[in-house]
């Protein structure tokens, strides 16, 4: 480690090799063996009575909302299982009955954890009690709940600036502590408050936002049941989110079409049992994806140009191709699209996307005679430096054939953890937003900050030069979901004082500021109890709908806190009492907040009664085809440009991806069975002909570096396997590579790190 860290503490973990396995992928996803793993993962950390308590009331129009992806669920639904494998993996990991506290601490040194694996660090349990690492030691050790608060605000009344505090929020949280999160660092007097959209769907909410005027997706669940086709782009639903395959296979029950386009074809595309179905017993699995095309890594533009151009081409002939009325009535840009698409060539176009002629061809015929389309679309697009662009074009394809505004057509960006479009609805954003900064004046009465504040990538930088001082995470794991890991690392280490807000441990309570304060929260499966009564929260799902959720098990400890009340109650304790908001009153009473939120956060209405049960939508100026808001009123068609990334001879291409049994950065086994991987995460995928080329054989082991701006990072020590990925890409999982990823590095615009675009050498290990 780096001599400029205060404690000797691994960023890494331990690099033993686990006994590594390679078998034939498993081809068919969810089916009887999902729900096998589904249980026996549930019934190994939470035992069989409290695992069906919990797995039988997730989801459900009266029960908790799943602390997974943040896929809707159904509308009319009456099965008892609505939930996927990953859903019951992320509650049983919650709900575990391992729990650690102040005996564990002491007999463990944050360096000693430190060299844990991140899985061995989720597998220890549940903290149980709040926990202070003071400077000089190495030792967590217990403080009571109104010392930490007291400490918390020591520091930030110590700060030069409110500028000098940064707040980060995962997308675990709920509605309620998110708002409440917000206000406080407004109240405060700044608007630092990256979040972990920062590092996903930004770019979507820019792309979305610059040409449909809205940042968030189009569709409800049942636009996809109806869609005539449906492309699923820079997308692996199999294993990020299960429960979509439901949804695509009813499409292909009406009649629907799927296209796959992806580097690598995803189990979860090929077949899909689905196991709430006698069928998926017994009967033959459905195939999902009609056509599969294997697009080289951020080559979608050149792909979906070309595709256009074609499209064009047949609209010429015909005048049916394209939808004329539409395009007229409501968009603005078509003359320009079509003069800047006849400057390009098809054929380096073609050679650029990596896809074969007969599939574009394929798409092209598919395409041309239909017109409720619906692009889905996740990480694979936004994580690129053009990935704002990326998803663009896309959209300029929906505009062209009018599927915007009408049923089963749209956008579908979806989401990652369960509530991080709800946490940018009620708030939580380092840009200004002056209509929300006027309902704080009049509502909350007291006046927010018109600064805009840090996102992800500037709270790094404002950390690691000694610009912010105090850090805290609403969730997550900051470091190890963030970019460039050593660089955040000695980011962290240089604040004077770190506050995670959590349920298990995770590297960012081991790599700190000076100070570390740990505090212990509800899972989002377990009851919130307030003088006798259960308290709810909301959730906002990927699709736009409010919803309440309430947890039905015994907390892990009686020593622990729900997000609003803890975050109410250090806001109370900075302000004394005396601040125009009554804190500890919205700590206690969580329709109070909801109230607040009515008033202050534009298409919040009647939330205490409208969340109730299937909840309700947001409104959605696209779907309404209201464009007011956008140059001429009308939606935007673009112009995109085709990237261009100069790889040197001995470069690659490579792409960071999730296992079947992670979510986001947090580590349930080290099994991906869906790729055939099985007791390692540090793998390298390859194809086989660069492997030959190299002298590379099956399990050599190499280094992986990236160089730019003269800095060199490396990733040690991963295992090459050879594996279905277009020449000259690459993938591996992250957060393991998330080091090769430079902290400027990052999309233009929306700033949300390149993980999926990285270019990289491979050096053997001798």
């Amino acid at each position: 480690m780096s001599s400029n860290f205060h404690r000797n503490v691994s960023v890494r973990g331990n690099q033993d090799f686990s006994d590594l396995k390679l078998k034939a992928p498993v081809r068919i996803a969810a089916g009887a063996l999902g729900v096998k793993e589904a249980l026996r993962h549930s019934f190994k950390e939470m035992g069989v009575v409290r695992s069906m308590t919990a797995l039988l009331d997730m989801n459900q129009k009266n029960g908790f909302s799943c602390p997974s992806c943040a896929w809707p669920d159904p509308k009319k639904s009456s099965r008892l299982a609505e939930y996927c494998e990953n859903g019951a993996k992320a509650l049983a990991d919650e709900a575990t009955t391992s729990h650690i506290g102040s005996d564990f601490f002491r007999k463990y040194s944050v360096e000693e954890l430190s060299k844990f694996t991140d899985y061995e660090l989720n597998k220890l349990g549940r903290i149980i009690e709040p926990l202070v690492i003071k400077p000089g030691s190495v030792h967590y050790e217990p403080i009571t709940w109104q010392e930490a608060y007291h400490l918390i605000a020591s520091e930030l009344k110590e700060l030069n600036s409110p500028n000098e505090a940064i707040f980060y929020t995962s997308g675990r949280s709920s509605n309620e502590a998110a708002f409440l999160y917000g206000m406080f660092a407004r109240a405060l007097g700044t608007n630092n408050m990256p979040d972990c959209s920062n590092m996903c769907h930004e770019s979507s909410g820019v792309a979305l936002g610059e040409t449909l005027g809205i940042g968030k997706g189009s569709v409800k669940l049942e636009d996809l049941y109806g869609a005539e086709v449906i492309i699923v782009a820079g997308q692996n639903p199999g294993t990020n989110h299960p429960r979509m395959l439901s949804a695509l296979a009813k499409c292909k029950a009406n009649g629907g079409k799927v296209i796959s386009i992806n580097p690598l074809e995803e189990s979860g595309l090929v077949n899909f049992k689905n196991p709430q179905h006698l069928k998926g017993w017994i009967g033959e699995a459905d195939h999902i994806a009609d056509i599969h095309l294997p697009v080289k890594i951020n080559q979608d533009i050149p792909l979906i140009k070309l595709i256009l151009i074609r499209l064009a081409t047949l609209d010429v002939l015909s005048r049916d191709i394209f939808d004329h009325k539409f395009l007229m009535n409501y968009v603005d840009g078509y003359e320009n699209l079509i003069a800047d698409l006849k400057t390009y060539d098809e054929r380096a176009l073609l050679e650029q996307s990596g896809v074969s002629k007969e599939r574009v061809d394929a798409v092209v015929n598919l395409l041309a005679r239909k017109s409720k389309i619906v692009v889905c679309w996740a990480m694979g697009l936004t994580q690129h430096k053009n990935g704002v662009e990326n998803i663009r074009e896309y959209i300029n394809l929906l505009l062209l054939k009018g599927a915007i505004g009408k049923p089963h057509s749209g956008t579908c960006p979806v989401r990652g953890h369960s509530n991080v479009q709800g946490d940018r609805s009620v708030g939580i954003m380092h840009f200004v937003n002056k209509e929300l900064n006027k309902n704080i004046e009049q509502y909350l009465g007291f006046s927010p900050p018109y600064k805009e504040g840090y996102d992800t990538v500037g709270a790094m930088k404002a950390m690691h030069e000694g610009k912010a001082k105090f850090f805290m995470c609403l969730g997550g794991n900051f470091l190890m979901a963030a970019s460039d890991t050593t660089y955040t690392a000695e980011a962290l280490q240089n604040c004077n004082i770190t506050v995670q807000i959590s349920t298990k441990l995770n590297r960012t309570h081991l790599v700190t500021g000076k100070t570390a304060l740990i505090l212990p929260t509800f899972g989002r499966s377990e009851k919130d109890m307030k003088d006798g009564k259960i308290r709810r929260i909301t959730v906002e799902n990927s699709m736009g709908q409010v919803r309440q959720s309430r947890g039905v098990l015994k907390p892990a400890s009686t020593m622990i806190k729900s997000e609003p009340e803890m975050i109410a109650e250090i806001a109370d304790t900075f302000f004394e009492g005396k601040h125009a908001m009554d804190w500890k009153a919205l700590g206690k009473n969580y329709e109070l907040i909801r109230e607040k939120i009515d008033q202050v956060v534009k298409g919040f209405s009647k939330t205490e009664q409208r969340s109730k049960g299937s909840g309700y939508y947001l409104p959605n100026n696209a779907r309404e085809l209201d464009f007011s808001k956008l140059p001429n009123h009308k939606a935007q068609l673009t112009l995109n440009k085709v990237p261009q990334h100069k790889l040197e001879k001995d470069e690659y291409m490579l792409m960071t991806i999730r296992s079947h049994d992670q979510f986001n950065t947090t580590i349930y086994g080290l099994n991906d069975r869906y790729r055939g991987v099985y007791n390692e995460r540090r793998v390298l995928f390859m194809n086989n002909e660069d492997m030959a080329s190299v002298g590379l054989k099956k399990f050599d082991v190499v280094d992986i570096s990236s160089t730019y701006k003269g800095e060199k990072r490396v990733a040690f020590q991963f295992k090459v396997i050879p594996y279905a990925i277009p020449k000259g890409n690459l993938a591996a999982y992250f957060p393991e590579t998330n080091v090769l990823v430079p902290h400027h590095h990052f999309a233009d615009k929306s700033k949300t790190p390149s993980s999926k675009s990285i270019k990289v050498r491979v050096h053997k290990i001798v």
